[in-house]
């Protein structure tokens, strides 16, 4: 319960016009509290003393907070050498209001101009699964700079595979590429910095390159230059995830699509204006070639000996007969597609449970007949055919003419 001397407070703005979020900001509260002690008006107010030990100390008291000094324990050590007999408690009830915020020190907001850059960010996100186990999941977010518009993916890892392949989705699904793409000092994009710059990660700056934007990070210990991605963090966090009930990773990425829809098709809390309406004035450079994305959408693997292919801590099975080969495999609609060169050797149903073993009808179909070699052996082949009926004058020209008469 509050003290009797903050609720005479919320009451007095409250009659200024001011609103409970305000009241709440001000005075350290929540707006639920300030509405309730508002909308509480017509009772009495506790009776409270008119006058108060600490009353002829104020002017003093406004004068060391204007220094800088809230804290109440300086601030009493301070009154009791000029003579104040009171207690700390009264004192700690009439500083409180004049606190600073929190959020000080006050930064400055951050707007790009149409097509000029979007901002992304990780999320570590939780769900439980059907025995109750808590489990982390990774979520790629990104957002476009002045429209608004939002794309989410939740993934099994953050490595700098995943982070490409989520990107090139979400250009994909905006339908083109900003000029600038901002992120943190993550490791997959910036291993280190020189002379206060950064040392890109080569593999990051070559991706970069292909697909046509400027990579920037944002000031060492300064999130609030992202801030709007930093926000979409935590609304994913806040209003997506809550209760909501999935099969797999695959479901649940159809499920965050679904809902960045639905809220872009809502205006906007701080543009006031409907995001997916405003992605036409984006102004968003052209998609490269699908060869180009594609490549990016692509892992290599090595088959094992025992015909299995490793993704995300999950074996899938191809024909033994490729075992040893570099393959190449790709997320597809949630399944794993595994090709060499350019035949399909394996579609399997995407698992996320990481130890499992998933094997391909027919996988080891002709293995003990040829002892595992899948090549052929060098050796000669015989041939079957009927022997040749000669007259014996061949015979005797063979011989050197010798004859038999």
């Amino acid at each position: 319960m509050l003290r009797s001397g903050i609720i005479l407070m919320i009451r007095e703005k409250a009659q200024h016009g001011k609103s409970a979020y305000a009241i709440g900001m001000e005075l350290g509260i929540s707006k639920n509290t300030a509405r309730k002690y508002i909308e509480r008006q017509g009772a009495p107010p506790p009776k409270i003393d008119r006058f108060s030990k600490l009353d002829s100390f104020k002017p003093m008291l406004h004068e060391l907070m204007s220094e800088g000094i809230f804290n109440c324990v300086v601030l009493l050590e301070r009154l009791k050498d000029a003579g104040y007999e009171g207690g700390i408690t009264i004192l700690k009830e009439y500083v409180h209001p004049f606190r600073p915020a929190k959020s000080l020190p006050a930064t400055r907001r951050f707007e790009t101009p149409s097509g000029k850059q979007a901002q992304m960010d990780w999320g570590i996100c939780q769900y439980t699964d059907s025995s109750g186990i808590l489990h982390k999941v990774p979520a790629f977010v990104m957002i476009l700079g002045t429209s608004r518009v939002k794309y989410v993916e939740f993934t099994s890892r953050c490595d700098l595979k995943s982070l490409q392949r989520c990107m090139v989705n979400a250009f994909s699904y905006f339908g083109g590429v900003p000029k600038e793409v901002l992120t943190d000092n993550m490791k997959t994009v910036v291993v280190g910095r020189q002379a206060g710059k950064p040392l890109w990660n080569t593999r990051f700056e070559d991706f970069a390159a292909d697909i046509g934007f400027t990579p920037k990070v944002c000031r060492i210990r300064s999130p609030q230059t992202k801030g709007k991605v930093e926000r979409l963090v935590y609304y994913v966090k806040d209003n997506f995830l809550p209760g909501r009930k999935f099969e797999d990773l695959s479901d649940l990425n159809l499920q965050a699509l679904d809902w960045c829809r639905m809220v872009d098709e809502k205006p906007h809390g701080t543009t006031g204006k409907i995001p997916l309406q405003e992605l036409i004035h984006e102004g968003l450079q052209t998609l490269p070639s699908q060869p180009v994305l594609d490549k990016y959408r692509w892992e290599s693997r090595i088959v094992t000996r025992d015909g299995m292919v490793s993704f995300d801590g999950v074996r899938y099975g191809v024909p033994w007969q490729y075992s040893g080969k570099e393959v190449q495999v790709r997320l597809c609609s949630g399944f794993l597609e595994i090709y060499y060169g350019e035949v399909l050797l394996a579609k399997h149903k995407i698992q996320y449970r990481s130890g499992s073993i998933i094997y391909l009808q027919g996988q080891y179909e002709g293995l003990a007949e040829r002892k595992g070699i899948a090549t052929p052996y060098p050796c000669a082949q015989q041939r079957n055919s009927a022997v040749e009926i000669r007259e014996l004058s061949i015979y005797d020209q063979l011989l050197g003419g010798v004859s038999h008469g």
